[in-house]
C-alpha cells in the first residue's frame, strides 16, 4: 500500500508529445521525477525546455500522452513580468503565498463577526502554514537576493526591471511550493546572490525542476539531469558534469558503432559488386544484399557547437591601454568607489569580485567612460579602443532592422555575404540574418550585442554580465574567445565557469576601495558567508581563519602531488598499451581481410599461407594479453583518488 502512495505522489510523463505552434517539441517521452528530486533541464535552444515548464504547469496540453502530478501539490513559478504595482515588495512577495493571505482575510471577517470557533480553526491553520514567522522567512529570502531593509516597503513600481526579477524570484521561493519550476533564476543575479540561491535550493524540501546554463550552479544543485534531445528526454542521475561525461561516452560510443558499421557496409558492398555477376557466388551476394537492407543505420554522432566565433586582431596594442589614479566615482550624492587606481596592459584579464551594490558596475563604467570620473587623472592611450558590454546595451538595440542591417550599419562597405559569414558564426543564419529582432530572446539579443561589439576590434574588453541569457554552448564559445583574446580585459560575471577560466587576477570591491583578493571563489563564497554572519556573531579571527585554509589547501595539494605520483607511471603504461594495441590491431585486420578475400588461397602458397596465419595467432595472443593489461591498468587507476 505505501508504495502505492508514493508513485500517487510522484510526477509522471507517459509516451507524452507535445509541441509549439505546431512544431513537435518532444515526441512519445517517459520519464518519473520523485519527491525531493532536484532536476536540471538542458538542451539547446528552443528544443521546449520552457515548454516542458508550461506543460507541468498545465499552461499548455499534450497531444498525446499522460501527464501525472499529484492533485494536491502547490506549484510556483517565477512570473516573467511584474506590472508597477504600488504595493510594498515586502507585501508583493508574501502575495505569493495565497493560502497565508486567505487565512488573513477570513480571520479579519471572523473577528469582525465575533465568531469565535472559525477564528480558533483559522489560528491554528496559520500557525501550521508558518505564518506568524512568513515575514521573517520572506525578509530573509529578499536579504539572500541582495535587498536591504530600506527596501522592504518600496513600492514595486520603484523597482528597475532586473530588480523586479529578483522579486518575483523571491515570491516563488517564498509560497511554499511543492513543484518549483525555475528557468534561468540566476539571470540579473550577483555572485553573492547566486551562492545564497544556491544554498537555498540545496536545503528546500520542495521538489525542484531548474532550467540553468550555468553549469556550476546545477552542479551544486541538481542530482539528476532531464537533457531535451532529438524531441526525446533523456534522464540521467548525476550533476551536469556527470551527464557531460556520460553525453561524451555516448556520442563516442555511437561514433565508433557509426564507424564499424561503415566499414561492414563497404566490405558487404564491396563483396556483392565484385560476385554479384559470377553464378557460383550470385547466392552468397544476394545474401549481403538482404543483409544490407535489414541493417539498422547508425547515425554519426555529432557534438558541433552551432557557435564559431574569435575576438578579431586589435589595430593596436599600446601599454598601458589605460591608467586611472585616485579616481573616485558615484551617484547624486552618494560616493561608491573612493581613489581607486588601476593600470590596464594588453593581456590583463581581470574578474572583479564584491557584494551587490559594491561598486562593480559602476567601476566597470568608470573604465569606460559612461561615468563621470571625480578628481584623480585618466590617462587614455591614442590608439585605445574600448569594447564595452552591459545589459543596457540590449535596450540599444533597433527591434525593426535585423542582424544583417545592424551589422551593415557597422560596416556599411564590408560585402554581405562577409558579413552573413560572420553573423552565422553566433548562430544568426538563413532567416534569422534577416529578420527583426523585435520578437528575439533575451539570449539572442545578446549574441547580437557582442557580435557587434566584437566587430570593432576592441583592445580593452570592459564586460557586465555577459553571459546573461547565453546557453551552455555559446557560454563556452565565449569562453574560448575570451581566453584566446589578446588586449586587455576587466568582466564581471556570476559565472564561476567563466571567472575560473578566463580571469587571471581577482579584484575585490568593497567598501569604496578596489583590492587584490588573495584567494579563489570558493575563498571568496567564504568571505561572503563570513560578511552575512557578521552582524549576528562576534568577528572571527580571519587570520586564523586564512591560516587554516592555507594549511588545508598545502595539505591538499601534497596529496594531489603523490596522487598524481602513483597516477603518471599508469597512464603512461595505459598510453603505450593503447598505441601497442592500435598497430596491433590494424595489423591483425589487414591480415583477417586477406584471409576472407577468395583469391587469397588461389594466389598465396602454403608456407606462406601458414607463416601468416602464424602471424596472425601470435597477433591475437598479443593482443588478448595487451588488452588483460590494460584493463588491469586501469581497475588499479580507477582505485586511485580522483584528481581534478
Amino acid at each position: 500500500m505505501r508504495w502505492l502512495i508514493i508513485a500517487r505522489l510522484m510526477i509522471a510523463l507517459r509516451q507524452v508529445t507535445f509541441a509549439r505552434a505546431g512544431r513537435p517539441l518532444v515526441v512519445d517521452a517517459s520519464v518519473q521525477i520523485h519527491p525531493g528530486w532536484k532536476v536540471g533541464v538542458v538542451g539547446a535552444n528552443g528544443c521546449g525546455k520552457s515548454s516542458l515548464f508550461a506543460l507541468l504547469a498545465n499552461e499548455l496540453h499534450a497531444e498525446a500522452g499522460d501527464v501525472e502530478i499529484p492533485a494536491s501539490w502547490h506549484i510556483a513559478r517565477v512570473a516573467q513580468e511584474t506590472p508597477a504595482l504600488p504595493d510594498a515588495a515586502i507585501d508583493f512577495v508574501l502575495d505569493g503565498d495565497t493560502e497565508l493571505r486567505r487565512i488573513e482575510r477570513e480571520l479579519v471577517e471572523a473577528e469582525a463577526k465575533g465568531d469565535g470557533e472559525a477564528i480558533g480553526h483559522l489560528h491554528a491553520r496559520y500557525g501550521e502554514i508558518g505564518g506568524y514567522s512568513a515575514k521573517a522567512r520572506v525578509a530573509e529570502v529578499l536579504h539572500g537576493l541582495g535587498f536591504s531593509d530600506a527596501d522592504f516597503q518600496r513600492p514595486v513600481a520603484d523597482f528597475s526591471g532586473g530588480w523586479r526579477v529578483r522579486l518575483n524570484l523571491a515570491r516563488a521561493l517564498s509560497c511554499r511550493a511543492d513543484l518549483l519550476l525555475l528557468d534561468e533564476p540566476t539571470n540579473h543575479l550577483d555572485l553573492d546572490a547566486v551562492f545564497w540561491l544556491e544554498n537555498w535550493l540545496k536545503n528546500t524540501p520542495a521538489t525542484l525542476l531548474l532550467i540553468s546554463h550555468d553549469r556550476d550552479f546545477l552542479d551544486a544543485v541538481v542530482g539528476q539531469i532531464i537533457a531535451i534531445d532529438l524531441q526525446r528526454l533523456n534522464l540521467t542521475s548525476g550533476g551536469y558534469s556527470d551527464y557531460e561525461r556520460a553525453r561524451a561516452a555516448r556520442l563516442a560510443t555511437q561514433q565508433a558503432s557509426y564507424e564499424a558499421q561503415q566499414r561492414e557496409i563497404a566490405h558487404l558492398t564491396r563483396f556483392v559488386e565484385r560476385f554479384k555477376a559470377k553464378a557460383t557466388k550470385a547466392r552468397q551476394a544476394q545474401s549481403r544484399v538482404k543483409m544490407l537492407e535489414r541493417m539498422e543505420i547508425v547515425a554519426a554522432a555529432h557534438v558541433d557547437s552551432p557557435f564559431h566565433f574569435s575576438f578579431r586582431q586589435p589595430t593596436a596594442l599600446p601599454d598601458p591601454l589605460l591608467v586611472v589614479e585616485n579616481a573616485s566615482a558615484g551617484y547624486a550624492d552618494r560616493q561608491i568607489l573612493d581613489r581607486i587606481s588601476m593600470v590596464l596592459r594588453p593581456g590583463c584579464r581581470i574578474g572583479l569580485l564584491g557584494r551587490n551594490g559594491a561598486g562593480k558596475s559602476t567601476l566597470i563604467k568608470l573604465l569606460a567612460g559612461a561615468v563621470a570620473q571625480q578628481g584623480g587623472e585618466r590617462k587614455e592611450a591614442k590608439a585605445l579602443n574600448i569594447g564595452y558590454f552591459a545589459q543596457h546595451q540590449l535596450e540599444q538595440l533597433r527591434p525593426d532592422e535585423s542582424p544583417l542591417q545592424h551589422m551593415s550599419r557597422l560596416e556599411p562597405l564590408t560585402p554581405e555575404q562577409e558579413l552573413r559569414d560572420y553573423l552565422g558564426g553566433f548562430d544568426f543564419r538563413g532567416d534569422m540574418a534577416t529578420r527583426a529582432i523585435e520578437p528575439f530572446s533575451g539570449g539572442e539579443k545578446t549574441r547580437l550585442a557582442l557580435a557587434l561589439l566584437i566587430r570593432t576590434r576592441p583592445n580593452l574588453l570592459l564586460l557586465d554580465e555577459p553571459t546573461n541569457h547565453l546557453d551552455l554552448e555559446m557560454r563556452e564559445a565565449l569562453t574560448f574567445a575570451m581566453q584566446d583574446y589578446e588586449g586587455g580585459m576587466v568582466f564581471v560575471s556570476h559565472d564561476r565557469h567563466l571567472l575560473r577560466t578566463c580571469a587571471d587576477e581577482l579584484l575585490l570591491v568593497a567598501d569604496g576601495k578596489v583590492t587584490e583578493f588573495d584567494g579563489d571563489l570558493d575563498d571568496y563564497a567564504a568571505w561572503l558567508a563570513a560578511q552575512r554572519s557578521a552582524a549576528k556573531a562576534p568577528e572571527p579571527d580571519v587570520a586564523a581563519e586564512k591560516a587554516e585554509r592555507l594549511n588545508q589547501r598545502a595539505e591538499a595539494k601534497a596529496n594531489r602531488q603523490a596522487v598524481l605520483a602513483q597516477r603518471r607511471p599508469l597512464l603512461k603504461e595505459i598510453e603505450q598499451l593503447e598505441r601497442k594495441l592500435a598497430k596491433w590491431n590494424e595489423e591483425k585486420a589487414a591480415l583477417d581481410a586477406q584471409f576472407a578475400d577468395p583469391d587469397f588461397y588461389t594466389t598465396v602458397d602454403r608456407a606462406k599461407s601458414e607463416e601468416m596465419h602464424k602471424q596472425a595467432g601470435l597477433l591475437g595472443e598479443q593482443i588478448d594479453e595487451a588488452e588483460m593489461r590494460w584493463l588491469e591498468v586501469h581497475e588499479a587507476l580507477e582505485a586511485l583518488p580522483a584528481v581534478d
